[in-house]
């Protein structure tokens, strides 16, 4: 054996990786990377896997759950990102990498960055739709407010309710509107007014600040809670520039607090205004109504069942005229006895009942009649707003197998008519 074999000093694969990644932890402990995210992968565990690379190389990385789970956002092949970590070893391949501390875009802000991914995913299920959206009550008789009962918002909305309306309730519930507990008690209190109480709106309000501020309104638990919620969510976050995503979701957007309030509940003099414009529509509608039933009634005077009560009437009218002439008869002659006289003036008394009786009878079947024809009158049904179809031959069209594409009809409305051509049928 040669004396240089003695001073060689051969290293196993495993003490030789050892030394170079302390060598690289000690030269590379706390460093910045900028580079272009690619190979993006996340595991079940939370632990994300990408690569950061520029146009000459590339260096594997690694974003343990700990810290993942802190991003606002979630990073994106494609884009520029600045990773703050320690360059280490990855013995099992013999490859070096960088564990990620911090992770922030290069271009948008990282929260900016979270309210752009946030807003557009949400976009997608359709959660912005006005349809989606449900109405604010006009005079709503109690109101929740979310928000924190120190703040100035809170204040304006309260000065703004009881200016405009005294009598309207108010039930506050308690939260902080910034920091990292915000968007937890922001979700309790649309929760419990929602489920819990018997509040007809919810505010959720605080005043404004920068995104940083605001961000707690911008937190998907936050969103879902809104979108659950059983009652209607006005969301009245800062000032009128300020946007959040609770402001794309919620059913109405305030630009603000005080008009938050103003949103929610009318004036007094407003709801004057519309009461008094009710009430004269009102009233013109059953000027008009009493018209159109006097001019029905005028219209069936003439009818058989008029002709028929009249001649009754006439009739017994005729016969207590009869009766009284021959009482006057008997009283001249003087024939007829106490008794007699008794038995005239009850038989008198039973007729007068008959007669009104009658007369009762009549009057109320001719009431029962004419309210059956004024239900049962077609006119009455184009009045309102059905209309009836018929055919150039003027048979009524009762289904689509009556009518030929192409072929005319004439649409008889409550006034007027249209003459339609069909353009198909099914």
């Amino acid at each position: 054996m040669k004396n240089t074999d003695f001073q060689r000093k051969i290293y196993t694969v495993s003490d030789l990786s050892l030394e170079i990644r302390e060598m690289i932890e000690r030269r590379f402990g706390d460093v910045w990377v900028e580079g272009e995210i690619s190979n993006f992968k996340s595991s079940s565990a939370g632990h994300l896997y990408f690569t950061l690379k520029d146009d000459r190389a590339q260096i594997p990385a690694v974003c343990f759950r700990n810290t993942a789970r802190l991003l606002r956002f979630r990073p994106e092949n494609g884009k520029l990102f600045r990773a703050r970590g320690r360059v280490t070893t990855y013995e099992a391949r013999g490859e070096y990498q960088i564990i990620v501390d911090v992770l922030e875009p290069a271009g948008l802000g990282a929260l900016q960055l979270a309210f752009e991914q946030l807003k557009e995913r949400l976009e997608k299920e359709g959660l912005f739709q006005l349809e989606r959206k449900r109405p604010i009550p006009m005079l709503p008789r109690k109101i929740g407010i979310v928000t924190s009962p120190t703040s100035a918002a809170l204040r304006d909305i309260l000065t703004v309710l009881k200016r405009r309306h005294e009598a309207v309730s108010v039930l506050i519930y308690p939260s902080e509107v910034q920091g990292d507990k915000a968007s937890f008690q922001i979700v309790e209190g649309i929760d419990y007014l929602s489920q819990h109480t018997d509040v007809d709106v919810i505010i959720i309000a605080r005043g404004g600040g920068s995104m940083e501020d605001l961000w707690a309104f911008n937190e998907e638990r936050v969103v879902r809670a809104i979108v659950r919620s059983e009652k209607p969510v006005i969301s009245a976050v800062g000032h009128e520039v300020d946007f959040t995503i609770s402001d794309f979701v919620a059913d109405l957007r305030a630009a603000t607090p005080s008009a938050a309030a103003e949103l929610v509940i009318k004036s007094q003099e407003e709801l004057l205004q519309r009461v008094a414009g009710l009430e004269e529509r009102l009233q013109g509608n059953i000027r008009r109504r009493f018209s159109t039933l006097r001019s029905f009634l005028a219209s069936k005077v003439g009818s058989r069942g008029f002709v028929v009560a009249e001649t009754r009437i006439r009739r017994l009218v005729q016969r207590v005229d009869e009766l009284a002439f021959r009482l006057e008869q008997v009283g001249r002659s003087g024939a007829l006895t106490r008794t007699r006289m008794h038995r005239v003036e009850i038989s008198q008394q039973r007729l007068s009942s008959a007669i009104h009786q009658s007369l009762r009878k009549w009057h109320d079947g001719f009431a029962a009649a004419a309210h059956t024809l004024d239900a049962l009158s077609p006119l009455a049904v184009l009045e309102r707003g059905y209309a009836v179809c018929l055919t150039p031959e003027g048979r009524v069209v009762r289904a689509a197998s009556d009518a030929e594409v192409n072929g005319m009809v004439e649409v008889r409305l409550h006034q007027g008519k249209l003459n339609a051509q069909v353009l198909s049928k099914e």
